[in-house]
């Protein structure tokens, strides 16, 4: 259950992406509309067809946005960090979620509500020119996902997976770049639409060539090349993982030394 409580939410905007470019006094008005929440692990902040009654925003831990088949089997269609943003859709055109958003570790989340955020935007339309980046980007990474699912074998989906996934979540180790992400197989099959299985074999296939390693749950990407070129990325090599990415808030889970 979510549970509301007091924070500095004028520095959280003042944080994000999409809002930071705001001047004080229209971060300080937003930040009256806005409420802080947290949802423990596994929580489900929102299903598919639930009112889309506003737009939410990463503070701390990680989101998962995914849906599921009528015999239950899962497609996780993005993982989200601390800065991003979610629900932006529904805020827009009002009408009902169309994935479902669970925590994927205990979690906080700005939420600003339609009723305020609309005017809002009506009166800042840089903002709105943002938003619309946002949206333009998950349509091309929602297009990209369909691409590969019909064009890309199964070890070509999970290479150029874990590639994007070091991209976004990776931190320097010794052995190459971390994915600061522990996934379960299950769950990396949910990422790229493939089953425990499949996941299974390549990973271990990968890790006896030196490609990846795997410790404590954690893949750290060894050979970004290797997995490049059998994604079909030759340009794919460590250069394309940031040399460092900022600590998210709290305490981290123990990583591997590698």
């Amino acid at each position: 259950m979510a549970r509301a409580f007091p924070i500095d939410k004028e520095a959280i905007l003042a944080r994000n992406a999409l809002l930071g470019s705001l001047d004080p006094a229209d971060r300080a008005r937003l930040a009256d509309y806005a409420v802080v929440v947290r949802h423990e692990a596994d929580a489900v902040i929102f299903q598919r067809g639930d009112p889309g009654d506003g737009m939410m925003a990463v503070v701390r831990g990680r989101v998962k946005i995914c849906n599921h088949s009528a015999d239950g089997k899962e497609l996780v269609l993005n993982i989200l960090k601390p800065g991003d943003v979610f629900g932006e859709i529904a805020l827009l055109d009002g009408e009902p979620r169309t994935a479902d958003a669970v925590a994927m570790e205990t979690c906080e989340l700005l939420i600003l509500e339609r009723r305020h955020f609309l005017p809002f935007l009506d009166r800042h339309p840089r903002v709105a020119q943002r938003l619309l980046a946002v949206l333009c980007q998950r349509l091309r990474r929602t297009s990209t996902h369909f691409e590969d699912a019909i064009f890309l074998d199964v070890p070509a989906r999970l290479a150029r997976a874990l590639l994007q996934l070091a991209s976004a979540f990776g931190i320097p180790a010794k052995a190459g770049v971390c994915i600061d992400l522990k996934l379960s197989q299950q769950q990396l099959g949910s990422v790229v639409g493939v089953t425990r299985e499949s996941v299974n074999k390549y990973l271990g296939e990968w890790q006896k060539a030196g490609w990846i390693a795997i410790r404590n749950g954690y893949i750290t990407v060894a050979d970004a090349a290797s997995l490049g070129a059998l994604a079909g990325d030759a340009e794919a090599d460590q250069t394309a993982v940031p040399a460092a990415r900022p600590a998210a808030a709290g305490p981290a889970p123990a990583r591997p030394k590698i």
